[in-house]
């Protein structure tokens, strides 16, 4: 039987050959790509992708680095209005280097936790420089599932992650990033889903969705275990996460 994995994070609207990727990506066992919005334009590209390929699963979000005051009021409206449509509210959270200020940060992000409990939907979390606040706010909200998407954050977190039965997610950044490479060894393989962040470059090279390979070969080598058991748990992982029911025999 041939390996089979997914992509949990892929900024599909920004790809620029994205139906010759996915065919790619296809044909090398990638089942499922989850595309990521960022804003009400990208949102609506995703959800217009999603519906032209069955293998992709549509998130909408609103990202902290396009957060501005006028535009609050419409792009919440807007994820309340579509969150039936998704499989998840994505790509979202607090990044306290980003130029938006903080408190508006803060205030949107809880908003959106909102939402997301309404419709019982996990949460695509962006955490940089807040990843103690995001897991707080996340925790404070009960919220059921969530997705640290390419933690990097500090360690001493993730035994709380954990225990609330929350993801991290692992990209090719792998390869060479400590704080990634800790997270990923110390995380059970349970609480783990792989990623490309395409079309994000790494040392250089803009990433493809068929790169999520490479971040299963990494993380292989950093858990010490066969590629084909990496495999299954985090595809059983991803199946869980976004609702994807088992197909019967």
């Amino acid at each position: 039987m041939e390996l089979e994995i997914s992509d949990a994070h892929a900024h599909l609207n920004e790809i620029s050959d994205l139906d010759r990727q996915i065919i790619e990506a296809k044909n090398k066992n990638v089942h499922y790509i989850v595309g990521v919005g960022m804003g009400i334009e990208s949102n609506e590209k995703i959800l217009k992708i999603a519906n032209s390929h069955e293998n992709v699963l549509p998130a909408i979000g609103y990202h902290p680095w396009v957060i501005s005051y006028e535009k609050v009021h419409e792009n919440l409206s807007y994820l309340r209005k579509n969150a039936f449509k998704v499989c998840a509210i994505g790509e979202v959270g607090l990044d306290y280097k980003a130029k938006t200020p903080k408190e508006l940060q803060k205030k949107v992000f809880e908003e959106i936790l909102q939402i997301a409990g309404e419709y019982k939907k996990p949460l695509i979390i962006h955490a940089r420089y807040s990843h103690k606040t995001c897991l707080q706010m996340v925790k404070d909200r009960a919220i059921t599932a969530a997705i640290f998407h390419w933690y990097s954050g500090p360690k001493d977190l993730l035994d709380e992650i954990i225990r609330c039965n929350y993801y991290i997610s692992v990209t090719p950044a792998l390869a060479y990033s400590p704080p990634h490479r800790e997270a990923a060894s110390y995380v059970p393989l349970e609480y783990i889903l792989l990623e490309t962040d395409a079309p994000v470059e790494y040392r250089g090279k803009e990433s493809r969705i068929v790169d999520v390979w490479e971040s299963l070969k990494f993380l292989s080598e950093i858990k010490g275990l066969p590629l084909e058991e990496v495999a299954r748990v985090t595809s059983q992982n991803f199946k869980k996460v976004f609702g994807i029911l088992e197909e019967k025999s």
